[in-house]
């Protein structure tokens, strides 16, 4: 059996598509915070567990029967490092045998204050004993697609990255390494850096969007306060804008990039031009 953590977030739904191609739904464990919003996977044939990162018992109830697990890392960012312990901790108990786990991309060296909660988990998972391999993700474009309404309504995108090189791909890209890892044998002790094919900077994405939006959008690069301040200023909670300010000053240190195309192998194609995501988006 193959368990997925957050199974009906963006990244696990994705997964779980993917991984149907490979393996029997009945071969698969959806682990949710809320059954209730699991029907969908149900219907598929996919036998659904409650697993809250928070609630240790109930994960290592979940994970009963479960060969292989999916650890895709919490987005409370914060917490993270608690809470994949308590899954580790419970796979161990429950005798889970493989633990795939998404960390960032480049952890170890990453100057992405993203990276402290990643690196533990990645130490927890070195002295967990259970066999285990990194995904160390890059950016999802999709992170600064989310950005492009507002930026083509007022014709300007605003960043703290500089002239960082950013070698996104899109989510459905890492979600297809993830489920040939997982479903696999021969990954184990592996750290895989994935990373889009194609780097590029934020001026390079402003003229993209001009391109395909059919209105001039510019690129202001703001410091990382001033980018910060601007995201609370749209109503972002005070944790997500200095987190996402900090990631911009990141990669403008040269914390997104990677052109191993170790993603693009792993798939077994091109991973997603930033062209082909932007039109997707709009």
């Amino acid at each position: 059996m193959i368990a997925i953590t957050g199974a009906t977030g963006q990244l696990g739904q994705l997964v779980i598509a993917e991984l149907l191609k490979r393996v029997a739904a009945s071969q698969i464990v959806a682990i949710v915070r809320n059954p209730a919003k699991a029907d969908t996977l149900r219907q598929q044939g996919i036998t659904v567990r409650a697993g809250d990162y928070d609630d240790p018992a109930a994960l290592t109830a979940a994970l009963q029967g479960v060969d292989k697990l999916l650890l895709i890392s919490s987005s409370e960012v914060g917490k993270r490092a608690a809470q994949h312990r308590n899954v580790i901790n419970a796979a161990r108990t429950a005798g889970v045998q493989f633990i795939a786990y998404t960390s960032l991309l480049h952890a170890d060296t990453s100057p992405l204050g993203l990276h402290v909660e990643h690196v533990d988990t990645e130490k927890q998972l070195a002295a967990s004993g259970i066999p285990y391999a990194l995904l160390r993700n890059g950016w999802y474009t999709e992170n600064y697609l989310a950005s492009a309404p507002p930026a083509l309504e007022h014709g300007v995108f605003i960043g703290a990255a500089g002239d960082g090189k950013i070698a996104s791909a899109s989510r459905a890209d890492y979600a297809a390494a993830a489920a040939r890892v997982i479903s696999e044998d021969g990954h184990a002790g592996k750290i895989y850096e994935l990373a889009g094919d194609s780097a590029w900077t934020l001026s390079d994405l402003a003229a993209a969007l001009s391109k395909h939006g059919g209105k001039p959008v510019t690129y202001q690069n703001l410091s990382e306060a001033d980018f910060a301040a601007a995201l609370k200023g749209v109503g972002l909670p005070a944790p997500i804008a200095e987190m996402l300010a900090d990631s911009d000053t990141g990669a403008s240190k040269g914390g997104l990039f990677d052109d191993s195309h170790t993603l693009s192998r792993l798939i077994g194609r091109p991973t997603t031009p930033l062209a082909t995501s932007i039109e997707r988006s709009l």
